[in-house]
This record gives C-alpha cells, sequence and structure tokens, in this order.
C-alpha cells in the first residue's frame, strides 16, 4: 500500500497533512509517530474506519509508524473477545500496526505519574460523592469552589492514594483530583479526576489493581511514553486538549501533541455503542456482524471491500466540521471495486419455467465470461437445454409498447445464448402462468449470431436440468431516516421493517455451487452478492451488498 499512498503525494493536502508536512520541514521530527486507540468494549464500525485509515495513511505516507494501542481502563465494559475483533478489522481493512500495545501495560508507569503530582501539590484525594464534585465544579458563568480535601497535605495524599491502590476502600470512596484551577472557563479544567477506584476482574491485569486512570490521565501520558508525535482525536476531545498539555508539561515527558478532526457520521444508520449494543441485545439484528450493521465486521459481512471501505474514508475526506454522509457514497464505492473484481453469475428469484420446443438433442454448453470488466477473468461454462427458468417478472402477458421483455409474440436474447420468442401460455386451473411456450433461432447464438434479428431486452436465465436451490437475503438500510440518533422519539421507532427480505429458493446456475466465503458474485441484474460464513454445502446462503444502481436515490 505505500506506493498507492505515493501516488497520491500531488493531490491537494488535507489540514493535519499540512501540520505534519510543517513539523517534518522544520525538523521537529525525524519521522511521524501515530495511534489508534479504541476502547474493546465493542466492536469497529464505519467511523472507527475513518480514524484508522487517517492514522494508518498518514504514517504509510511520511514514513512513520502507528501504535495499536488499546485503551483497557474500564474493566467493567472490556473483553478479549473485543481485542481480537478489533486487530482482525484493522488487518482486514489492509493495515499492519508498528506495536501493539495496552494502556495496562502503563499502569505502574501511570500511578508513579499520579505520585509525582501529589508530591508536586498539583493532585489530592477527594472524599466527595460524584454529584458534589459536579456541584462545587460551577457552571460555564460562575467559578467553582475548592472543598476542605483539597487542603490535605502532599504526606497524607500520598498515604492515601497508597491505600486505594491496596483496596481499602469501596468503589466511589474516593478519587484522585489535579489541582489546576476552579475557575477556568474550560469546565474539564476546573480539577479533573486522574483516578477513580474500581474494584472489578480486568481482562489483562487480573485482580492487581483497585485503581485506575481515567481517560484523561492515561490519553497523553501513554501517547508520550510512546513517542507519538501527532494523537489525532475527534472534535469532542478539543476541550480536553489543555488538560492533555498541562499534565505533559507539568510531569516534564516527551511533549506529544494532540490535533483533533470532525466525524463524518453515515446517514441511515448508528455508531453509538451504546445504541448498536441495544439493538443486538433487543434482537432487532442478529449480531455485532449482522449485515445491516454499521460495524466493520457487519460489512465484511455483506460483502463490502476493504478496498471500498478505504475509498470511502478517501472521499469524505478530513475536515473540522462534523458532517452527516450520505450512505449512497459508501454503496457507489462498493459497486465500483465490486463492478472490477466480481464474478457473473446467474440466478433466478421468482422461477417461471420456459420449454423451447423446437430445440432438439440433450443439451448443450455455452460460454460466458466471468467478468467482462476484467481481461484476465476468464470464462465459464453455462449448460443449455430446452427446459430454463427465467424471472416470472420478466414475463408480462398484457405488455404495454415499450415493453423489451417477454411477452406473447415477442422476441429477447437469453444471455449469453439464443434468441427465442414466446409462443403459447400455459396456465393452471386458477388462470395462474405456470409455463411459457418458446421457439428459438439456431442462428442467434450468442458471439455466432447470423440470423439478422435485433431485440432490446436480455434476460438471465438457468437450466432446469442442472440449476440448483439457494438462500437469497436481500439486505437493505437498517433505518427509514438519514439521521436516526436525533430524528424525534426513540431511534427504534425509525426501525426499517424491510432492510431483511429472504428468498428462500431462488435458481442458481451450476457454477455458483463453487462459491467460496469471501469471494463476490454480480448476480446479473439484480446486485452485487458474497456467500455467508454460515452456508453449508447442502445450503447456500447469498447476502446482498448493494443493488445495482442507487434504489433510494430514485425513491427521494
Amino acid at each position: 500500500m505505500t506506493e498507492d499512498y505515493k501516488a497520491e503525494e500531488k493531490k491537494s493536502l488535507n489540514f493535519l497533512e499540512e501540520i505534519v508536512e510543517a513539523d517534518l520541514a522544520a525538523g521537529k521530527y525525524k519521522t511521524i509517530m501515530t495511534r489508534f486507540p479504541p476502547e474493546p468494549n465493542g466492536y469497529l464500525h464505519i467511523g472507527h474506519a475513518s480514524s484508522i485509515c487517517l492514522n494508518f495513511g498518514l504514517s504509510l505516507k511520511y514514513g512513520g509508524g502507528t501504535n495499536l494501542r488499546f485503551d483497557d481502563t474500564n474493566p467493567v465494559t472490556e473483553e478479549t473477545e473485543y481485542v481480537e475483533g478489533i486487530k482482525k478489522d484493522i488487518q482486514w481493512l489492509g493495515f499492519e500496526w508498528a506495536n501493539e500495545l495496552y494502556a495496562s501495560d502503563y499502569f505502574e508507569q501511570l500511578y508513579a505519574y499520579a505520585v509525582t503530582l501529589i508530591k508536586k501539590g498539583l493532585a489530592y484525594v477527594d472524599d466527595s460523592t460524584s454529584e458534589e464534585i459536579a456541584e462545587q465544579k460551577g457552571t460555564p458563568t460562575q467559578p467553582g469552589r475548592r472543598n476542605v480535601y483539597a487542603d490535605r497535605t502532599v504526606e497524607e495524599n500520598l498515604q492515601l492514594f497508597e491505600a486505594m491502590r491496596n483496596g481499602e476502600y469501596q468503589d466511589g470512596e474516593k478519587v484522585l483530583r489535579a489541582r489546576i484551577d476552579m475557575s477556568s472557563p474550560n469546565m474539564i479544567m476546573r480539577d479533573p479526576i486522574l483516578y477513580r477506584i474500581k474494584h472489578a476482574h480486568h481482562h489483562r491485569t487480573g485482580d492487581q489493581w483497585s485503581i485506575y486512570p481515567m481517560y484523561d490521565f492515561a490519553h497523553g501520558q501513554s501517547d508520550s511514553i510512546e513517542h507519538i508525535t501527532h494523537s489525532i482525536c475527534t472534535m469532542e476531545f478539543v476541550p480536553h486538549r489543555e488538560v492533555y498539555n498541562w499534565l505533559i508539561e507539568q510531569l516534564e515527558i516527551y511533549p506529544s501533541r494532540q490535533y483533533e478532526f470532525a466525524r463524518r457520521n453515515l446517514s441511515h444508520t448508528l455508531t453509538s455503542k451504546r445504541k448498536l449494543l441495544q439493538l443486538v441485545t433487543e434482537k432487532y439484528v442478529s449480531g455485532w456482524d449482522d449485515p445491516r450493521m454499521p460495524t466493520i465486521a457487519g460489512l465484511r459481512r455483506r460483502g463490502y471491500t476493504p478496498e471500498s471501505i478505504r475509498d470511502y474514508c478517501e472521499r469524505i475526506g478530513v475536515g473540522k466540521r462534523d458532517n452527516l454522509i450520505d450512505a449512497g457514497v459508501l454503496e457507489f464505492c462498493a459497486r465500483e471495486h465490486l463492478n472490477k473484481i466480481a464474478l457473473r453469475r446467474m440466478v433466478v428469484f421468482d422461477p417461471l419455467k420456459v420449454v423451447i420446443t423446437n430445440y432438439e438433442g440433450e443439451g448443450e454448453w455455452l460460454h460466458s465470461e466471468n467478468n467482462p470488466e476484467d481481461p484476465d477473468g476468464g470464462t465459464r461454462n453455462i449448460s443449455f437445454s430446452r427446459e430454463l427458468f427465467i424471472e416470472r417478472d420478466d414475463f408480462m402477458e398484457d405488455a404495454p409498447k415499450k415493453y423489451f421483455r417477454l411477452a406473447p409474440g415477442k422476441q429477447v436474447r437469453l444471455k449469453s445464448a439464443y434468441i427465442i420468442q414466446c409462443d403459447e401460455v400455459i396456465k393452471d386451473a386458477d388462470g395462474r402462468i405456470t409455463q411459457l411456450n418458446c421457439s428459438y433461432f439456431p442462428n442467434s447464438k450468442s458471439g455466432e449470431d447470423t440470423s439478422g434479428i435485433h431485440v432490446k431486452g436480455t434476460l438471465h436465465w438457468v437450466n432446469a436440468r442442472d440449476c440448483f436451490p439457494v438462500q437469497v437475503r436481500e439486505y437493505d438500510r437498517l433505518f427509514t431516516v438519514e439521521d436516526p440518533g436525533n430524528a424525534e422519539g426513540n431511534f427504534t421507532d425509525y426501525i426499517n421493517g424491510q432492510s431483511l427480505q429472504v428468498v428462500e429458493n431462488a435458481l442458481a446456475e451450476l457454477a455458483l455451487k463453487e462459491a467460496m466465503v469471501n469471494e463476490r458474485f454480480q448476480f446479473l441484474r439484480k446486485g452485487y452478492f458474497t456467500l455467508d460464513p454460515d452456508s453449508t454445502p447442502e445450503q447456500l446462503i447469498f447476502n446482498r451488498t448493494v443493488t445495482l444502481k442507487d434504489s433510494w436515490a430514485k425513491a427521494k
């Protein structure tokens, strides 16, 4: 991927690239170091993908490195399962980290930093409740006030902090706070909490610790320990930058710097971990990797490619103002890449039998390109005989003048095969059409056509003799509104009841029996699909990634 990023250098720079280039030009750093610091309390989603592409992209472009650092400072919500899922997602996107690290690697060092602050008179143990602390902080227009615990001596604070570490107090009984400025216009600077007591089992350190650092304390110091040059966060961390800089300055450690960029939220979905968890636990979706979820695991299962997601992240860019990106952009990126790589196959969703009455012989093998966009894609064999299936909605008994599919007396081409004409419609006792008797033109074979017949319609089909049933899951957007997280009422009120439609017995051409997980297919005239991991040899299941065209744009 390094060559790809070098090829992009001539494009206009975003504001973060401008900062990096200025720092390198000034000799501030010989090389840059970024980091991606997820909390292992859930699965990564499309919003994380933007941050991953940004951090790893910068280090690839400018010859540095990116650390993967798990922000595992909250043992109550973190699990090893999420750690492994996050690593899998990053590698699937096409990136490799310089070092795999954990905030818990630095617990001893962070504790020592806290002791240093206490010794400098810059931190104290507070017995106040969370409600009392919030009240004492004041308001944006009124300064806060310190309580009596702020007057404790250095020796008393050191003793109490060690007792907190040793597990001598209950959760919430005490906290360690920085002594900064209770009248600061930045509310976060009003003596922020650095450590809280949590008697909880940690997925890596077990029961070794009874106290855990807050994000504001662990973040900047971890960056500094790793010599991160450009610590890139989202815009909600702008007010936290002042604390970040203050702690590094007071501790006199490596001066990492924080920079912020705006979120690019995706329409018709959510990226709140809490709300995504609710969708899972309340069974609105089948799990974190449900193909309707915006998680990377869900997008992968649905058939999105790493290339299409990286393309999406590049297209939406980097800015300083939050923006809602239409889901059509991501779908467009998927179509662009899948059109180049997807194998073409024919699947009939709602079969209608066609009998070619003038076809003689047992049948024959025809040939068709696997992908007309790929010169090296090769061809496949397709069996043909006198009995076929086409889509029921590709036939109309009383067709209007400009109807170019099959109708009585009308002619169409069967893809990669022959031109046929409908001669007779067979119905059952209830008047339902059960069969079409057609004739074909032997000299109209695709690639060898000498018939001189010109038709405007081409239909996909399968051979009745060797087609086989598959399950098709047609996925669509999970919500009916662009911004369900900010819509009036409960976000679950806007769930799209049509977001999953299952076709139980679609009929597929023989070549699809060889389908493998992670292969991508274009079902002709239907959309792009991939084999679901839950498939068995007896029951193949295909998930729709995207339609061939943007049906939502038409609906608007």
